[in-house]
This record gives C-alpha cells, structure tokens and sequence, in this order.
C-alpha cells in the first residue's frame, strides 16, 4: 500500500520529472538497442552479434630464448614413467632402465592427439626407427604428461607398433626434473601444464645432444635432425 501511495505521489507532484526520467530512459535504450523507438510503442529489439576470438597457440621459434634445467654433459635424473604392454597390463619402467649402457633418444610431445604431434613428431620417428637403429640406437621412446590410458588409446589410434615405445610422465616428474615445463593454462583449450617439445640423445644416461624447442614449436625436434647428428 504504501509503495502504491508513493507512486501515486510521485505521478502527481513531479509529472515534469517523471517526463525527463522517461526521456533519460528511451534515449539510453535507443543508444543501446537502435531499433527502440520510443517506450511507448512497441519495442523492437536487433540482436547484437557477439564476436569472439580465442587466442591460437602460438609458440616463438627463438633458440637465443631456451632454457632448461638439463644441458648437454649432463646426467639425465631418474623418474618412473608408465605404459601398457601387448597384452593390456599396465608397466612402468624408468630413465635409468632405458639409458643404462644404451644409446637411446627420448623425445617429448606437448599432448597426445594434438595435430603437430600426432600428424608429424611421432610419426616421423616411426618412420625413421630403423635408419636411428642401423645407427646403434637401442631405444626410441615419446614421452608425454598425459596419462598411460590416454597414451595407449593415441598409439592404437596411430598404429605404432614396437617402433617407438610411448611413456606417459602423469605427473610431470621427469618434465619438471629436466625444466621443460609448458604452461598453456592461459589458452582456450585448456591444456593446463604440458612439456616443451624436445628432442635428445643419450648414451649411458648422459646427454649428448638436446633439441629443445620454445614452447611446442616444431623445428628442430625431429627424426631427421636426430639422424643428422649420429
């Protein structure tokens, strides 16, 4: 009753305010929605198309900017790493078993699926695993943080046989250890904490080249540049 009272008051001491409230109103609309004409006509309202455009994933290409905890001459620091055998049991195995007294290049992929990754990195070394073998290379192995599931479902999806053995590094342990770390939590597809693409060669767990890439840039990481250097 009492807000009934005070209208009625409001609609008969201030007619003049109540024209310019409504004025003040119909001209804010109007400069929001140009189809308006007036609030006591009908209102027509144009829908106001919203563009958005994400960010793509961009890596810089710059080798004078790359850094990493790990360097050549260095010792590789051990960490367990995880994946499924033939028969669907689930393993693990770690960076000691596969560098002690070998030869073995490791090569990391921002994530499984991913298009560079799934339609160039890894196939590349498939390709080339029997040319990095004549060159006495014993192991051949793509790490990834995604987890051991996700890392069998993608080789089956690529038909990698025992070609290149896929590793999954589900907590980044080794990432981290070796300072390949990737943030893309600031992009739209929400990756979150990945590993810079590399890279790298080792005998007896001791670096000896490492092809490391800004962010997940795709330059130098390759089979091909590995082959290079044997």
């Amino acid at each position: 009753m009492a807000a009934t009272l005070s209208i009625s008051r409001l609609l008969l001491s201030s007619p003049t305010s109540l024209s310019l409230s409504t004025a003040t109103a119909t001209a804010t609309t109007s400069s929001f929605f140009p189809a308006a004409k007036s609030l006591s006509s009908k209102l027509s309202f144009t829908s106001l198309p919203i563009k958005h455009h994400p960010k793509p994933l961009k890596f810089s290409t710059a080798k004078s900017t790359i850094s990493a905890t790990i360097s050549v001459g260095d010792k590789l620091p051990d960490a367990t790493l995880s994946y499924f055998d033939p028969s669907g049991e689930l393993q693990t195995t770690t960076i000691s078993d596969l560098t002690k007294n070998k030869k073995a290049i490791l090569f990391a992929v921002p994530g499984a699926f991913t298009p560079t990754c799934s339609q160039k990195h890894l196939p590349g070394f498939v390709e080339k695993s029997k040319d990095l073998k004549a060159k006495g290379v014993d192991t051949i192995a793509c790490i990834s943080v995604n987890d051991a599931f996700v890392m069998r479902a993608w080789k089956e999806n690529l038909k990698v046989n025992d070609e290149v053995l896929l590793l999954s590094d589900g907590n980044g342990d080794f990432t981290r250890a070796i300072g390949a770390e990737l943030n893309l939590s600031d992009q739209p597809v929400g990756l979150g904490v990945r590993s810079r693409r590399y890279a790298l060669l080792a005998e007896d767990g001791v670096v000896k080249v490492l092809n490391l890439e800004e962010g997940g840039a795709f330059t130098f990481s390759g089979a091909e540049d590995i082959l290079k250097v044997l």
